[in-house]
């Protein structure tokens, strides 16, 4: 009766609490993350206050035999509610109706904690129990009442959870429905954790002796049932950063060529202000495109449209898709105009000719950054521009592309 199969869970859940602590820090306003929290937080203390040692402790501290039954027995169904309001606001929808729905679990939850708390204090449970206080205390006067009222609170939030987690993992895909179809596994040892539950008490009711079902296996069966539900709720959530975060790195990565082409005349490649190597990988991103922009900005009066309209024609005739061929233009451009503005250190094109062919080779919507930057480094239509041959007119470029 040390009490580790309930500590060991409970720190399980301190643990997850701990890793999701700065994310919880940084994104405090996101509340898929809070009420992520708050549910490992629910569930570590249901399992810490229904430690036989914790229980002691409390009946002893508070001097009240057996306070600790309601006082578990409302943390499982604040826990329950939980689980149910990260579901229906983890699903979405019209935001009217999520709320809705959320107010009508917690006001349901809630008087059922007023009911449990109520029935302790109209019952009569003088002889302290540790471990078996469901099935010694299932015949006796409002406890009985108690008793059945948490565990029929607790079937319906799991009947729930499965059925609105199953029917949900049938729309979805990817890590959303790994981490629905792990909370359904999740929630079939807590239905298997209440039937045990019930079987014993309804023995009790009619004179067998069942309780090893409740005293033993049903705290096993919470155990897994609560930490795999757990996993299943922070599956999606850390899948979803991780990916994130691949994204940003692959698009950080993929910038390197345009941005080490442009580094050469760009204004601020010295004396810009860097940010550490270790800041987020986002703000990294930004900085790289910031680069970019500022590079390409010093080189509008060295584009060349006639390079661009060329490039352009030689990258569908070699069977690019439109947009394709589009960054692909736009990269040979850049190319050829890196190699003027190299050609011409004094600056004697900027000037309003210049200027008036810097608008005019300026694009109809955004450049694709990561298109142009993977033609840099790949495409045939760029490595022919970047040839003296390959800005001028004639057949002798399309021929050098195909």
């Amino acid at each position: 009766m040390d009490g580790s199969s309930y500590y060991i869970p409970a720190a399980a859940m301190g643990v997850a609490l701990t890793v999701k602590a700065p994310a919880l820090i940084r994104s405090w306003r996101d509340p898929l993350l809070r009420a992520v929290c708050a549910l490992l937080s629910l569930a570590g203390l249901v399992f810490f206050f229904a430690a036989p040692p914790t229980i002691a402790k409390v009946n002893d501290v508070t001097g009240i035999t057996n306070v600790s039954a309601p006082l578990v027995y409302c943390l499982l169904s604040a826990f329950s509610a939980s689980c149910l309001v990260l579901v229906v606001n983890w699903r979405g929808g019209p935001p009217e109706e999520t709320r809705r729905t959320t107010r009508r679990i917690v006001a349901g939850y809630g008087v059922v904690v007023v009911a449990l708390i109520t029935l302790f204090l109209l019952g009569d449970a003088p002889v302290e129990r540790l471990v078996d206080f469901d099935t010694y205390y299932a015949r006796a006067p409002y406890m009985r009442e108690m008793i059945v009222l948490y565990l029929v609170a607790l079937t319906v939030a799991g009947v729930a959870m499965n059925f609105m987690c199953g029917r949900w993992a049938l729309q979805v895909r990817g890590w959303l429905r790994a981490g629905l179809l792990i909370i359904v596994i999740g929630y079939l040892f807590n239905l298997a954790y209440l039937t045990t539950k019930f079987t014993a008490v309804v023995a009790r009711w009619n004179g067998h002796d069942l309780d090893y079902l409740s005293s033993d296996a049903a705290p096993v069966l919470a155990s897994a049932g609560a930490q795999i539900s757990a996993v299943g709720f922070c599956l999606p959530l850390a899948c979803r950063r991780v990916g994130d975060s691949w994204n940003s790195w692959s698009t950080y990565r993929r910038l390197g060529p345009l941005w080490r082409e442009l580094r050469p005349v760009s204004a601020h490649a010295e004396r810009g202000v860097r940010i550490a190597w270790w800041s987020p990988v986002a703000l990294q991103v930004t900085q790289r495109e910031s680069d970019i922009h500022d590079g390409m900005l010093g080189l509008y009066p060295y584009f060349d449209t006639g390079v661009r309209s060329r490039a352009f024609d030689a990258a569908v005739a070699a069977g690019s898709d439109p947009a394709q061929a589009q960054a692909e233009a736009e990269a040979a451009m850049v190319a050829v105009a890196v190699r003027a503005r190299a050609a011409d250190p004094d600056g004697t094109v900027i000037s309003s000719a210049g200027a008036a062919n810097a608008l005019a080779a300026s694009p109809e919507g955004p450049r694709d950054l990561v298109r142009m930057s993977i033609a840099l480094r790949h495409s045939l239509v760029v490595a022919a521009a970047r040839e003296p041959a390959g800005t001028r007119p004639g057949s002798d470029f399309h021929e050098r592309t195909r």
